[in-house]
């Protein structure tokens, strides 16, 4: 009450008994007590099995996608802007490799020796490299969409737009991921604290959830509409000559691969958003699966080591210049070529029509999270052609 009677003072007191609650331990303490985390065992004891499963899962996918990054950084053919938005993603999750890793080393008995401050820092990170994920994914569906409608290949003019969309992207993260430290949180109301994550409120739970959820949705009616696009185009090719018919059926279907990184994030991510929204709707102590969510962070974590996998897979170029990065001498001929060594899809070579029409018409098609880069239109746009 007295604190009140002066402005500057009652704001000063509140920030310094702010800071002491930040860095107060027994805050751990009290919420993880108060939902129930306490009895489970994984807070007496070291790390369990299945975490150190989960810790060389978290160094496979900081691997991977470093591998990822060097191939692009070191080629000069993928110095477009196209390319940033890939990079923008794998950098996402290669964050979010490093970011499970701290997060595990830092959970089970390091949680109880955690302050509330290192404890929002903790948690604060992986929910920055998802949001950085989700994003991304619909930073590359809106730029998809803008180059689809105006029939237009890319100019080094573009990359303003490039650097915008992943900037926009970071800070959008980034504020999404500090809230909760800067006062969206449950400390001093124990009712209105997650189970799963103890010091998060779980209205800011629901927001998160609606946030990603209305993300995932603009994405899927993006791409719809691309596929429109290319659909109506490829049937008004139909009566010209096979050669053009034939590339933009080959276009439809690799623009139909870009649903796949997409796809695989919803998979990951669905079981863990699910109880996310399980735990907003249960009482404290009610739902005993809420003290499972590791296992359901496992499944989610899964999708950043699967992404550069399914870069390797859909893209040629890519697939070669990880190749090359890895192994040269091991895996690639004198040409460039992949050497046939039983497996498949390790294969880069094109077909002679494919070189010859890369040749004269400088076509590059990349596939990979949701990236195609055509180039040219002009096969695929009977408009462009006049223009």
């Amino acid at each position: 009450m007295e604190a009140t009677t002066t402005a500057p003072g009652s704001s000063s007191q509140y920030l310094l008994r702010i800071f002491r609650d930040y860095q107060n331990n027994s805050v751990i303490m009290e919420h993880y007590n108060f939902t129930g985390k306490l009895k489970e065992n994984k807070y007496r004891d070291g790390l369990k099995p299945e975490a150190i499963v989960f810790l060389v899962i978290c160094l496979l996918i900081v691997l991977e996608n470093a591998v990822v990054l060097v191939a692009i950084w070191r080629n000069k053919k993928f110095h477009l802007p196209m390319y940033y938005l890939l990079g923008n993603l794998t950098l996402s999750d290669l964050l979010a490799g490093f970011t499970y890793m701290v997060n595990i080393v830092m959970s089970g008995p390091n949680t109880l020796k955690l302050t509330p401050l290192l404890w929002f820092l903790r948690e604060g990170g992986v929910f920055i490299t998802l949001a950085a994920s989700v994003i991304s994914l619909l930073a590359i569906a809106i730029e998809r969409h803008v180059t689809m409608v105006n029939m237009k290949p890319y100019h080094g003019a573009k990359r303003g737009r490039m650097f915008a969309l992943i900037g926009a992207s970071w800070v959008l993260s980034v504020l999404l991921g500090v809230l909760p430290i800067m006062g969206w949180n449950c400390m001093g109301s124990l009712e209105d604290c997650s189970t799963v994550l103890p010091l998060y409120s779980k209205s800011y739970i629901l927001f998160c959830i609606t946030i990603f959820s209305a993300i995932l949705l603009a994405i899927v009616v993006l791409y719809v509409h691309i596929f429109r696009i290319v659909k109506s185009n490829t049937q008004r090719l139909g009566s010209l000559r096979k050669g053009l018919a034939r590339k933009s059926q080959k276009y439809m279907a690799l623009l139909k691969t870009v649903t796949i990184v997409l796809g695989v994030f919803i998979a990951c991510w669905l079981p863990l958003f699910v109880l996310l929204l399980l735990d907003f709707c249960c009482r404290v102590r009610s739902c005993s699966i809420l003290f499972k969510a590791d296992y359901f962070l496992g499944i989610a974590m899964v999708n950043s080591l699967l992404n550069p996998i399914i870069y390797t897979l859909t893209s040629k170029d890519m697939r070669r210049a990880i190749l090359k990065l890895l192994c040269r001498h091991c895996l690639l001929t004198k040409d460039g070529q992949v050497k046939k060594i039983g497996m498949p899809f390790l294969e880069c070579s094109t077909s002679k029509t494919e070189v010859a029409s890369h040749r004269l018409e400088g076509l590059e098609t990349t596939v990979s999270s949701g990236n195609i880069t055509p180039s040219p239109n002009k096969a695929l746009y009977p408009k462009a052609l006049n223009s």
